[in-house]
């Protein structure tokens, strides 16, 4: 990484230990993208969860939301999934995903703020949830093996990473063929420059480094993905939105459909046919 990048990626780790330890001691997470507490008709953070959502959980876990949408809503998580949360903070969609995947599924968490990690773990023992697991480590370098995940969310994260084609492979590396993203992210609208995006917004308050929407899908469709969904749910600053990502990773081909159509039918492909001069096996049903 530069210099710059590693300047970038531990202010954001600064922000959101701060962020982290100020919920730890009664207070209120400042949003992503200002100075003022969570409310209802904000923007950022845990208004953006239902009532329901937020009832179900320790009031620390909600009161350290900072993201811009409700992932777990639209990643239509099924029982016995395996989740993977990249930024998980203080545990919110972690935990909701938990109840969603059930008993038989799990969810992981991925954060790189100790203080976070340390938050979302006194969250997780006080909703009793056993089907967790929180993991220290960068989401551009996942510490899971390949072809493991089912699912992966996140929530207002990927727009701060200094390396977001990396994270794209990452994502596409731990998914099973077959897997998805849903993802809640700040995209901006195509003509806006990468200067006019830091106008609006510094990297670390979510608006700065935020890819367009046409930036997104490239991104997307180099590390692999299929069937790309980037949908705006509400603005956040002039010609800046909220997202929905959908996407998957392509399953791999069945065997009959990898094979040449006429090798599958004709009798003598290869293997299928005794040399000249021998007489055919006897069919299974004839042996018995």
């Amino acid at each position: 990484m530069t210099d710059q990048q590693i300047e970038l990626r531990e202010t954001v780790r600064a922000r959101y230990a701060h962020a982290a330890r100020t919920v730890a001691a009664g207070g209120v997470a400042e949003d992503c993208c200002g100075t003022d507490p969570i409310a209802v008709d904000q923007t950022f953070g845990a208004s953006l969860y239902g009532a329901t959502d937020r009832d179900q959980l320790p009031i620390r876990a909600a009161a350290a939301s900072l993201g811009c949408g409700n992932p777990t809503a639209v990643a239509e998580l099924r029982e016995g999934e395996r989740v993977l949360d990249l930024g998980s903070g203080g545990g919110i969609d972690v935990l909701l995903s938990a109840r969603r995947v059930g008993p038989t599924g799990k969810a992981y968490g991925l954060d790189m703020t100790e203080e976070m990690l340390a938050l979302a773990l006194e969250n997780t023992a006080k909703a009793a949830a056993r089907n967790v697991e929180f993991l220290e480590g960068n989401i551009e370098a996942i510490p899971l093996p390949a072809n493991t995940i089912d699912v992966v969310i996140s929530n207002c994260v990927i727009n701060l990473s200094v390396d977001k084609p990396a994270v794209f492979a990452e994502m596409a590396r731990v998914l099973i063929p077959g897997g998805r993203i849903g993802i809640a992210d700040v995209v901006a609208e195509d003509e806006l420059t990468p200067p006019q995006r830091a106008e609006r917004g510094d990297h670390v308050g979510c608006i700065a480094g935020a890819l367009s929407f046409t930036e997104y899908r490239n991104h997307l469709t180099a590390a692999g993905f299929a069937d790309i969904e980037i949908t705006s749910t509400h603005q956040v600053a002039d010609g800046m939105h909220s997202a929905i990502i959908k996407a998957v990773k392509p399953g791999a081909e069945t065997a009959a459909e990898s094979q040449d159509p006429a090798a599958v039918d004709s009798c003598c492909a290869p293997g299928c046919c005794p040399p000249d001069g021998e007489p055919s096996p006897p069919d299974a049903a004839s042996q018995h």
